[in-house]
């Protein structure tokens, strides 16, 4: 998987958003998992998945900003 985009994840929709995140969050933990029994290959990894995840919800936020305004 490559490095999410915010222009990617801003034409998305919401609920494609959640989805991601949530398929990005259970991927973290596999991974936490492999690092737990020393057997991950790329660790660089869980930094840019945690990355995406944050990029993903902070265009959730603007969405729900604009909305109240």
């Amino acid at each position: 998987m490559k490095k999410m985009k915010v222009k990617e994840i801003r034409e998305m929709t919401t609920e494609e958003i959640n989805k991601k995140i949530a398929l990005t969050k259970q991927e973290l933990f596999n991974l936490r998992f492999q690092q737990a029994t020393g057997n991950l290959e790329k660790p660089s990894r869980i930094k840019e998945l945690r990355h995406d995840v944050a990029r993903c919800k902070t265009v959730l936020r603007e969405r729900e900003m604009t909305e109240v305004k």
